[in-house]
């Protein structure tokens, strides 16, 4: 009997599974096999939350697997050569994976298909697993891809996609294939305290009750800092335990304006991947420069630390970091203001926010994070790319009672209602408060952007 490799990458579920089922077709032996890589420990990019909610999913993976016959092949070290390895031992003639758009992802797939042509087997590629649309499938007539969101979404929206697939019943491992352990949360020090939980059967228990009692609601309620009104489901997007292609199904199919809403958060997911597919250079260089002179890490060094910390005396920005830190994970609005704030009022690299919260974010993906922080700075696809966002009147306005403030900023859980905003002009209350008071000015941030931006 022929034998398959599925290369299990950030796709990390049964439903809906593209590669799989094309290697089960025919009623192969298939070896499910993820690799440890260490190429992405030498990057920078296995942060410890990323680690500790990849171990849930491998587990739970794992144990889908097995109730349908099979199991989980885990290896460490070179992708390329482990896979390759693992199709010698099997006698496997193709292998499966999802497509990516990293420069990262391609790079190993023009390794992984140069290695295995070189043995006589073939590699196939899946759209369509970590996506909904395929980069490139849509594009205007002028150019390689849509550097503007709303003619993008119009286009996708038309675009017809494809049925989601049913998880195999049984899945047939060859014998005596080797596994190293299966990782568990626990042995992963400093993830956040509150970080979720992982693995397919998490995410679809959160789709469930998301369909159920949340979705309706998003339209009016994504922006409420202190009601948490949205999916929570990026993590699982991100790792692949639920399937974009099933989530923009099932919200259709629920309609009103709140299933609306949240697929044109989907799309906006697939537009970052079609700019990073077609500029990878995105990842790390201005898309559109603005000939920034950013202030330098050492100029700004204090101003950094406040901002990383919740400490710059701007309440909303403050509760947000912290909940970042706590939960490694933090509300969209949220990820707006703390970006415009640290890219635009203090005036500091995107590229230094951008690698703080990869540090953190379970979420943490590189076309999502780069691009939302290049279009937050202006260098992106924004088309206001000088609009500044204020926090106290953002704050007022996402959370107008001050809940979401109280909530993570113990310090101010005294101060009642909207007062919470502004605890500068609080008067004698003010000197109780163990909280620092703001680290820059408002209207001085406002000027000096302007004038780095040659505004005024």
């Amino acid at each position: 009997m022929n034998v398959s490799v599925v290369l299990f990458t950030c796709d990390l579920r049964l439903h809906d599974h593209p590669p799989l089922c094309a290697a089960l077709d025919g009623a192969r032996q298939v070896v499910p096999l993820f690799v440890r890589d260490r190429a992405v420990a030498a990057a920078g990019f296995d942060a410890p939350n990323r680690r500790a909610f990849l171990a849930d999913c491998l587990r739970d993976l794992d144990a889908g697997l097995r109730e349908r016959g099979g199991r989980l092949v885990v290896r460490s070290g070179d992708v390329v050569a482990e896979v390759c390895r693992v199709a010698a031992e099997t006698d496997a003639d193709e292998v499966h994976l999802a497509a990516d758009v990293s420069a990262f992802a391609h790079r190993r797939e023009r390794r992984l298909r140069r290695a295995l042509e070189a043995e006589g087997r073939r590699l196939h590629v899946h759209d369509t697993v970590t996506w909904a649309v395929t980069p490139g499938t849509v594009t205007p007539s002028s150019s390689d891809h849509f550097a503007v969101f709303t003619p993008y979404f119009r286009h996708w929206s038309q675009h017809r996609l494809r049925d989601p697939l049913a998880p195999p019943r049984t899945v047939r491992v060859p014998d005596g294939v080797g596994s190293g352990r299966l990782p568990t949360r626990e042995e992963v020090s400093e993830r956040s305290a509150g970080l979720a939980a992982g693995g397919e059967r998490e995410g679809r228990r959160r789709l469930a009750a998301w369909l159920r009692s949340g979705l309706a609601g998003y339209a009016d309620g994504q922006d409420d800092l202190a009601g948490d009104a949205t999916s929570r489901l990026s993590p699982h997007l991100h790792f692949g335990t639920l399937s974009p292609v099933e989530l923009v199904h099932r919200a259709r199919r629920a309609g009103g304006p709140g299933a609306e809403a949240f697929v044109r958060q989907l799309a906006w997911r697939d537009f970052h991947r079609q700019v990073l597919a077609a500029r990878p250079e995105a990842a790390s260089a201005d898309y559109r420069t603005r000939h920034d002179r950013w202030r330098s890490e050492h100029t700004a060094h204090a101003d950094i630390e406040a901002w990383r910390a919740g400490r710059t005396g701007y309440p909303v920005i403050d509760a947000a970091m912290r909940q970042l830190r706590h939960e490694g994970w933090m509300h969209n609005r949220a990820r707006l203001l703390t970006a415009s704030f640290l890219a635009k009022t203090l005036y500091v690299d995107w590229r230094v926010g951008a690698r703080h919260f990869l540090d953190l974010l379970v979420d943490g993906d590189l076309a999502n994070n780069q691009m939302n922080w290049q279009w937050v700075a202006g260098t992106g696809t924004d088309t206001r790319p000088n609009r500044v966002l204020n926090p106290v009147v953002q704050g007022r306005r996402h959370d107008p009672d001050g809940a979401y403030v109280r909530r993570w900023v113990p310090e101010l859980r005294e101060v009642a209602g909207a007062a919470v905003h502004e605890p500068w002009k609080l008067g004698r209350e003010r000197a109780a408060l163990d909280y620092p008071e703001p680290i820059v000015g408002l209207a001085e941030g406002l000027a000096r952007f302007r004038e780095a931006r040659a505004r005024e």
